[in-house]
């Protein structure tokens, strides 16, 4: 896929229609009052064989510790989402916050603890240099794109949770477990880009 393609797939009306928003309203319910609006950022490398950026987070962490994760996080007043994103990316990772050209954003996740997240879609060319902060980063890898637009790549997963069915995508890696709230992302996403 060339650059100009993903640029127009990206943009495409019929495409984004194809979208909607993931995750679950359960928080509205159980806590009316906690909105956290958050954003990541979705980073396609455009290497000769595109992948996409994710981390692990580090297993010393309050929440979501050892989790596949993007770069990202709570919004600060004042900012838009892709003011935070590149912000965070720049603190998770080391990624210098002028070198991601933004492409749009995908329709928001919202989790059961109250975090609406925004993630910003942007390409990345190489070459660049990455950092992780060991304090919220054990590991920075890349997702090939093609597998990601492999017909019936992500699996559709239930399970009992506080009373409730709740379902949820994963993604087949050979080291890691991508589910959850970035596996939801990395969905529409495919949904948005693929044939």
């Amino acid at each position: 896929m060339t650059e100009a393609e993903l640029r127009r797939r990206i943009a495409d009306p019929e495409r984004r229609a194809r979208l909607a928003p993931t995750g679950t309203d359960d928080a509205v319910d159980l806590m009316p009052e906690r909105r956290i609006d958050a954003a990541v950022l979705v980073p396609i490398i455009f290497r000769a064989e595109p992948t996409i950026l994710l981390t692990l987070r580090a297993s010393t962490l309050s929440s979501h510790a050892g989790q596949v994760s993007f770069a990202g996080g709570r919004m600060e007043d004042g900012e838009t989402p892709e003011q935070a994103a590149l912000r965070e990316a720049a603190e998770e990772v080391g990624l210098d916050p002028r070198l991601p050209i933004l492409l749009g954003v995908l329709p928001e996740h919202r989790t059961i603890t109250g975090y609406h997240v925004t993630p910003v879609l942007a390409l990345l060319t190489p070459p660049f240099s990455l950092t992780p902060d060991p304090a919220e980063v054990a590991e920075i890898f890349e997702y090939p794109l093609a597998r990601l637009l492999q017909p019936g790549g992500a699996e559709l997963h239930r399970r009992e949770l506080r009373g409730r069915t709740r379902e949820y995508w994963v993604w087949p890696h050979e080291t890691h477990h991508i589910w959850g709230a970035t596996a939801a992302m990395l969905r529409n996403l495919a949904l948005l880009l693929a044939d």
